[in-house]
């Protein structure tokens, strides 16, 4: 078990105002599985996410990471979101390399991993480029090999590829799901849009509006591997776009009255 979210709930109270944010929810996550969380703005995914990785505190219930109680700051994942952690005056092989001078790594075992990396995005001849001077695409390829070049076991991702347009957010899932075949790590994936979590979960949990809950949790019976270019022509993904869309539909609706 990668994942055990126990009884966990979340409330905020601001100018004396308490807003629940999550009521108390269980969830299960397995080593190595593909999950992504679907729901309307404002349902508590990307607030269950920062519990996961510890930037939040729980108010009620507890969660576990690796049979680990999360109580502080999961220095033992990868998070990545939609505003990169790029930093514009280091070169690509610099911002790479960071996560792991942080680790004490040595120079020589740096510079390989790195390389490694960076072959593996497709980014090799880019070492000494500034993000200025990349694509956005590519600065997504930089931060996605920030993020697995320590080589966490869960990958935390809230809405990492929302910015980038429909044929870059193609290639970045393409990119992703033959990182996690090679690797089968953990991937725990937010998004809003409903068939990007079809074409690459292998569980869609959907949240409802808030204060947030699970609603339902879809097994997305489609084979792997996956492409992204041609999984939505298949019957399979327009039956479960479909059996989420019922499940989600409402639940956007009720914000939109709100």
């Amino acid at each position: 078990m990668a994942i055990a979210v126990e009884a966990v709930e979340k409330r905020y109270v601001a100018r004396g105002r308490e807003t629940v944010a999550l009521s108390p929810i269980d969830l299960r996550i397995e080593a190595g599985e593909f999950v992504a969380f679907v729901g309307p703005s404002g349902c508590g995914k990307s607030t269950l996410l920062n519990m996961v990785a510890g930037i939040l505190p729980a108010t009620a219930g507890r969660i576990l990471h690796d049979g680990r109680v999360v109580d502080r700051i999961n220095t033992h994942v990868g998070y990545m979101t939609q505003q990169d952690s790029v930093l514009p005056w280091r070169t690509v092989f610099e911002n790479v390399e960071l996560p792991l001078r942080f680790r004490g790594l040595g120079s020589a075992e740096r510079q390989q991993k790195v390389g490694e990396m960076l072959s593996r995005v497709g980014l090799s001849g880019f070492e000494a480029a500034y993000p200025i001077e990349l694509s956005g695409g590519m600065r997504k390829r930089v931060a996605l090999a920030q993020l697995l070049v320590y080589e966490p076991g869960t990958l935390l991702m809230d809405e990492p590829f929302g910015a980038l347009d429909a044929q870059l957010k193609l290639l970045m899932q393409k990119q992703l799901l033959d990182i996690w075949a090679a690797g089968q790590q953990t991937v725990v994936f937010v998004t809003h849009d409903l068939a990007e979590a079809v074409t690459l979960a292998q569980r869609v949990v959907v949240f409802s509006g808030r204060p947030g809950r699970i609603k339902a949790i879809d097994e997305i019976d489609i084979p792997y591997p996956r492409d992204p270019f041609r999984v939505r022509f298949l019957p399979a993904f327009e039956a479960a776009y479909a059996r989420l869309w019922d499940q989600l539909a409402p639940e956007i609706a009720k914000g939109e009255a709100v």
